[in-house]
């Protein structure tokens, strides 16, 4: 069997219990568990990254300096891998000129068919530009000379302006390029200016230094004060007034200034525009914000490459609309045949290779996207899904595709498209793995593999490896449990009645809304569903969550447009909780992130023997000079570079890999030292602090939300998106609750088991029955049906959708046969 499959010997990587494991090539596999089971550590943490390292390792010594270097995973044996791929869920990046056609290349087709068959229009005068007629005379009477053609060029001009202008290239249509890119915004489509709201510090007057931007200098003296001193004088006002007692006018004035004084609006820009120092430029972007190129309208391109048009549309038209509707424009015009300026022959063949890329990611679930989207918007599923459809349009076989949870973000109704896709790939002689929660996936595939029993040290097993059907008989398998429908996430028998106040969105139109009005009842468990693009993110998080953090932090975002929004004094803060890292670096763990690590370091530095020996609490950090070993920085391990091979990381020599110095470990607490007490895991602390009530308190927490098994000091790096949402809750709860908080999660079930969920809906329904609300994205069913509300969005994606469909309970919305979501919770209800 070994030719026919990938053989597994002795995988130790993290949590991994020496396993052995077989795994059918060229079939679609579904490795499934608990969150932090260990699917991860087994699929991309070995069979991923020995794949990866033996690829790299086969280049030369000087091609291998420029890739990076996996390291060599803890295991015995693996054979019978192909060249793998990882397609993961991380975001498309940061840059702001990346779009998804950049990304998808889609865009360098449109490029080469504007610039081949567009239409010229005049940018002035918007009629159609005309050939040069000059251009017969001058090639008449260069005949018979010996001339280079390349270099004779065609103009095109306007008959009424006299508007003129060579040919059009594909590269004038880049807004990545000089030649085409707007020249006011670099092709950004958007500018920095100054937002007059985040300004003043109000309680401050101008000379106390209530200009936020100036506030680390002295204005005494300066040009700037001379100039408001006389402002004031003229317009009869004190500079000693608090910026919040002033009159509008008065304000206005030192904002926008007068005849004699530009203002401190345009000041700031002109200081911001001519600084050479990066710190006056870091003080003054902290008042800015993002807003469209005034002079492009976000376009990116200059007007004589908008003028551009086939069938009317120009690029940028064309770009911006939605997947699904570019196909049926791109459609009518091969079958109308007059829209390409009589070269239907050349054009034809582009348009259609545009169509294929298009129906590809038409097939993941995207096609409510629009090619000119800024791909740093996208999140980590649409981001995935995108490289998904670009490796299924490469036809390569033979190849290793790891995916990492490709269903995140996808309604019901759009996964059996994705779970054809994967298919497809698998059917082109590929190995595709999944890291999957999702039951139609697993039920799907060829072969399932259940990692388990539990997470951290008691996960790590293979609990089940074969066909789907048969898991459902295996005892030891929790999944095979709720498959089977022994186990299951109970519908309530009755919903929360709230508190009988709201939030009230009026008028909301970003993006693809249609002028909706929304009530959020508040004291409740609500979820906002709807198919992928319906405009769910938009409502929640670009209106609601933007408008709520500029009110109560003064946040630099622009919330989307809308009417109003009534009710906002039921509130008194709101708290995002998403599935990010609790800490970019291995120094941040549970106990720095929950706050326990300062009872901790408080508990031994009162110790006698700690007093005896002069430590403070600050000695009992590893992130700060005193206490920790300075051989290692705290670390606990060395780093050795190894100039062609991966870095080496090796237990400092000095403290055995404790990382505190040995004064300090000789101060115990019950007999255990501060490292044996970051080494234990949260159960084993909740037993040993026990009688220490505020450790004990926020110990109780985080085993209540399902984290008993993690340490107290593990790497922030190695949780999982499930394991780092619920350290944040479990922090959340363990804070004196006001009743009056708005919590915000964006599809909280990511990377969550059936079993987590249910421990993930407990932890919501404690935050509910504080008093506060909790508000979530969502599309896992076994989630919707147990919420109080639901506000479900559609019908479709993109233009399609932005429409309010249903509002009300879970077995109310069922009850409508507009929603799409109401069908599938019907089943699931019933």
């Amino acid at each position: 069997m070994e030719r026919n499959s990938i053989r597994i010997k002795g995988a130790r990587t993290n949590n991994l219990k020496n396993i052995d494991l077989e795994i059918p090539r060229n079939k679609l596999v579904v490795i499934t568990g608990l969150s932090g089971s260990g699917k991860s550590s087994l699929a991309f943490d070995t069979i991923y990254a020995e794949g990866q390292r033996r690829y790299v390792e086969s280049l030369s010594s000087y091609a291998r300096q420029f890739v990076g270097l996996m390291n060599k995973p803890e295991v015995d044996l693996i054979e019978g891998l192909s060249p793998a791929i990882s397609i993961d869920q991380r975001t498309a990046g940061n840059n702001p000129r990346s779009t998804v056609g950049t990304i998808t290349e889609i865009y360098d087709y449109f490029r080469l068919l504007y610039a081949r068959c567009g239409q010229p229009n005049c940018p002035h005068c918007q009629i159609k530009l005309k050939k040069e007629a000059e251009e017969k005379k001058k090639i008449k009477n260069i005949r018979g000379r010996k001339v280079n053609s390349s270099k004779i060029e065609r103009f095109f001009v306007c008959p009424t302006c006299g508007y003129r202008r060579a040919e059009f290239e594909p590269r004038d249509f880049s807004f990545n390029s000089g030649h085409g890119a707007c020249p006011a915004c670099s092709g950004l489509g958007t500018k920095l200016e100054i937002d007059s709201e985040l300004v003043f510090n109000q309680n401050l007057s101008i000379l106390e230094g209530a200009i936020k931007p100036l506030s680390y200098s002295n204005l005494s003296g300066s040009s700037l004060l001379a100039e408001l001193n006389d402002l004031a004088t003229r317009h009869n006002f004190s500079l000693r007034s608090a910026i919040k007692d002033l009159r509008p006018e008065e304000k206005n004035l030192i904002l926008k200034g007068d005849s004699q004084f530009i203002g401190l609006l345009k000041n700031l820009e002109n200081k911001y525009n001519e600084t050479k120092s990066s710190f006056v430029k870091s003080e003054i972007e902290k008042v800015m914000r993002v807003s469209l190129c005034p002079a492009c309208q976000g376009k990116r391109l200059q007007p004589e490459m908008l003028a551009v048009k086939i069938a009317n549309y120009s690029i940028f038209d064309i770009t911006n609309v939605s997947i699904k509707k570019l196909i049926g424009i791109l459609n009518s015009w091969l079958a109308d045949g007059t829209s390409f300026n009589g070269q239907t022959e050349i054009v034809e063949p582009i348009v259609r290779e545009i169509i294929k890329n298009l129906e590809l990611l038409t097939n993941v679930g995207l096609d409510y996207l629009t090619l000119s989207r800024n791909a740093a918007t996208l999140s980590g599923g649409e981001a995935q899904r995108i490289r998904l459809a670009s490796q299924v349009g490469s036809t390569l076989s033979g190849v290793l595709y790891i995916l990492d949870e490709p269903s995140i973000g996808l309604h019901q109704r759009d996964n059996d498209k994705l779970i054809a896709t994967l298919k497809g790939l698998r059917d082109n002689g590929n190995t595709v793995i999944v890291v999957e929660h999702d039951a139609a996936m697993m039920l799907a595939a060829d072969w399932l593999i259940d990692i388990g029993p539990g997470a951290g040290d008691y996960g790590g097993q293979v609990l089940f490896a074969g066909v789907p059907a048969e898991i459902k008989n295996c005892r030891e398998s929790i999944t095979g449990a709720y498959l089977a429908g022994k186990k299951e996430i109970k519908t309530p028998k009755r919903y929360r009645s709230g508190n009988g106040k709201a939030l009230k969105i009026i008028g909301a139109t970003e993006h693809n809304l249609k002028n909706i009005d929304v009530e959020i009842p508040l004291g409740k468990l609500v979820a906002i569903t709807g198919v992928s693009g319906s405009g769910k993110s938009t409502l929640m998080n670009d209106i609601l969550a933007n408008t709520l953090n500029r009110k109560f932090y003064r946040a630099k975002v622009e919330p989307g447009a809308y009417q109003e929004i009534l009710g906002l004094e039921n509130i008194d803060k709101v708290i995002d909780i998403d599935q990010s890292p609790i800490g970019r670096t291995p120094r941040s763990n549970p106990a720095t992130y929950t706050g326990l690590f300062t009872y901790i370091r408080d508990l031994f530095a009162e110790l006698p023997e700690a007093r005896v020996k002069g430590l403070s609490a600050g000695h009992f950090s590893f992130n700060v000079p005193g206490g920790r070993c300075e051989n290692c920085a705290g670390d606990g391990a060395i780093k050795v570079e190894m100039q062609f091979l991966s870095d080496v990381y090796l237990t400092c020599d000095v403290c055995g890999g404790k990382k505190f110095k040995q004064n300090v470990l000789e101060v115990l607490y019950q007999g255990k030292n501060i490292f044996e007490v970051l080494e234990m895991t949260v159960a084993e602390a909740k037993e040993f602090f026990k009688n220490h009530s505020a450790i004990s308190q926020k110990l109780n927490i985080l085993d209540e939300v399902g984290l008993g098994y993690i340490k107290l000091g593990q790497s922030a790096t190695t949780f999982s998106g499930g394991e780092a949402q619920r350290i944040k809750l479990a922090t959340e709860l363990s804070r004196r609750a006001t009743g009056k908080t708005l919590y915000i999660l964006d599809e909280p079930t990511t990377g969550l088991h059936f079993a987590d969920i249910d421990k993930l809906l407990k932890v919501l329904n404690m935050l509910v029955d504080q008093g506060n609300t909790v508000l979530i994205i969502e599309h896992n069913l076994e989630v919707i049906k147990s919420v109080d509300w639901i506000i479900d969005l559609g019908p479709g994606g993109g233009e399609a959708g932005g429409k309010l469909l249903a509002a009300g309970t879970p077995r109310e919305v069922a009850k409508v046969p507009a929603s799409i979501t109401g069908q599938y919770l019907k089943k699931e209800l019933n």
